[in-house]
Order: structure tokens, then sequence, then C-alpha cells
């Protein structure tokens, strides 16, 4: 069976859009959310990103769940599968299937903004396992969780996968952990996927590859507001800084205005002032250790009871219990 509903329409991304590039270009620094790369080619270059030799989070995340998969299922015992952010959901799968073979998977509810691609990702998934009751979900997953059709009964696993969490800072991540316990019953799990701290070369390697390619992916926030919004933002007049913030434990990754320079959106009717060397915060992606992550789980409503990391300990899953 498969069904979706949807929470967000064109105007709403495009309500969404214009009130984040007004607050963020005239902000003291400027800054810019990092959903705003994500149109069809930004998606693209994400899944170029995701195959680069320096980028290890997906091949570290993967490792875990072709590894782990069978204990996540076992240790959730779930009959629903509800996933934020799904994209493509290759690695979902492999949560599907254990699950599947642990017996007690009924239902699975994808939750993604991009409401074409994730319909038929999620067709597809619903074509391979005709017995599962797909029910997917257009939306915000920081605006809609209390929309989401969550069963009656059964548990439930709620996955947040591809260190998703790091793009938020401390205090908006706290209120997004809450908003999740909300959602779920005393024990139903969540699983979440979190990039770990380590040589901060490697990090700054995996934000400013060898081959630019996230560095074109950082600039298309200024293809999307140019095609979206009617600027005249010249891309390559922005250099792309990957930077390690050892205080934070975030990698900051932003734009440099490679010279003075005015920027006209003209949907917005406004006039941005760009100096040289002026940089636009676009990203963060938080790095965690195991004490601090359990502790604002716990602060949540959660208690840690598993721990999953890949041999090289890049990334980790947890799994964490609603109480």
């Amino acid at each position: 069976m498969f069904r979706i509903d949807r929470h967000l329409t064109t105007d709403d991304l495009d309500k969404a859009l214009r009130s984040d590039v007004a607050e963020g270009l005239t902000a003291v620094p400027k800054r810019l959310p990092p959903k705003w790369f994500y149109d069809e080619r930004g998606s693209a270059l994400f899944e170029d990103i995701t195959a680069l030799p320096e980028y290890y989070p997906t091949r570290a995340e993967r490792a875990i769940l072709e590894s782990r998969a069978d204990a996540i299922a076992e240790a959730a015992d779930a009959e629903a599968l509800i996933e934020l952010g799904s994209g493509s959901g290759v690695k979902t799968r492999l949560l599907l299937e254990a699950m599947g073979r642990h017996g007690a998977l009924t239902r699975f509810v994808p939750v993604d903004v991009s409401g074409e691609f994730l319909a038929s990702s999620a067709r597809r998934v619903a074509d391979d396992h005709p017995d599962l009751d797909v029910h997917a979900v257009v939306g915000d997953f920081e605006e809609h969780l209390g929309l989401l059709p969550l069963p009656g009964e059964g548990r439930q696993l709620l996955a947040v996968l591809g260190s998703t969490i790091g793009n938020q800072e401390p205090g908006p991540r706290a209120a997004f952990l809450r908003r999740i316990r909300a959602v779920l019953r005393p024990g139903d799990s969540l699983l979440l996927g979190a990039d770990l701290v380590k040589d901060p070369a490697r990090l700054i390697a995996a934000y400013d590859d060898a081959q630019g390619v996230t560095a074109d992916f950082n600039r298309n926030v200024l293809r999307v507001i140019n095609q979206r919004l009617g600027a005249d933002f010249d891309p390559a007049a922005f250099e792309h800084v990957a930077r390690w913030d050892a205080e934070a434990e975030w990698i900051e990754m932003r734009l440099r205005s490679r010279t003075d320079q005015r920027v006209r959106i003209t949907d917005l009717d406004l006039e941005v002032d760009f100096g040289a060397g002026e940089e636009m915060r676009t990203e963060i992606s938080a790095k965690f250790r195991r004490q601090p992550l359990t502790e604002e789980l716990d602060a949540a409503g959660f208690d840690l009871t598993h721990w999953w990391t890949d041999p090289e300990e890049d990334f980790a899953l947890t799994l964490a219990s609603a109480r």
C-alpha cells in the first residue's frame, strides 16, 4: 500500500526561501541556511560528494548499517519505521530489510521536503515490499512532526541518519530532540547518525575536496537564489571556505566575497553589499563525542542504549529509548 500526505506546497517553499534570504542577507554577519543547497543540481552534486575519497560519512554510516542492521532491528523491536530526511532511501532499505527479517515491520513513514523525489523513492519501496504500508509525508521535519501519521499501537523506530542532526546549533538541536521525543511513546526508539570528532585535517578535507565538488555545491545556494528570486549573484565571485571551529567542534562552510560587490535580489526589492573578504556562513556540521551526545539525549527524554561505530570510529549510529 502506498499513500502520500503533502504538508508543503511550492508556495510554502517560496515563502520560506524569501524569508530566509531576506533575514540572512540583512543579518550581521550574513548567513544562509543549508537546506537551500538542494535543488535538482544541488542534490546531484551532493550525491557526487558522497562518492569522493575525502568524504567518509556516507561510507562509514553505510558500513555500520551493513554490519549492524539486524542488531538494530532486534534492539528496537519496532513495527513502524519513520525516517526524517529520507532522501533516496538507499541506507533505509538496509534497515527495512533487517526489520522485515525480524518479523515485526508493518509500516514505513518516509519524510522529506522534496515531494516528487520522495514520491518516486517511496513508491519504489512500496513496489518492492507489497505487504508494507508505505505512508510518505512531504514536509519540513523541523515544523511538521506533529502531523506525522503515527500508528496507534506498536513500537516505533524513528531514524535521523546522515548526521543531519549536526546541521543545527546546540539550542535548536536540543529543541528538535525534544520535539522528536514528544511524538514518540515510552519504549519507542530513536536511531541517530552522528559524525564523530577526529583529526581536523581530515574534517576540512571532507568539506573542501581536491576536485572542488563541495565548493560548487556550496556556491549552488547562490544559483538557487538567482533562479527563484531573480538575484544577480555571480557565484564565481565567491570563494568556498571550510573551517574547523575547535571550540564549538563543528565545521563551518562559508562563502567569501572576492571583491567589493553589490547584489540585487529583484523579487525582494533588496540590494546587499559585500565587502572584499567578507564571509557568509552557509552551513555548520557539528561533530560529536559519546558523553556529550548521551547528555543531550538524556535532556530530551532519551536513554542511550546502543552505540555502534565503523571500524575506523569515524561515525556512530546511536539507538536511544524514549522514557
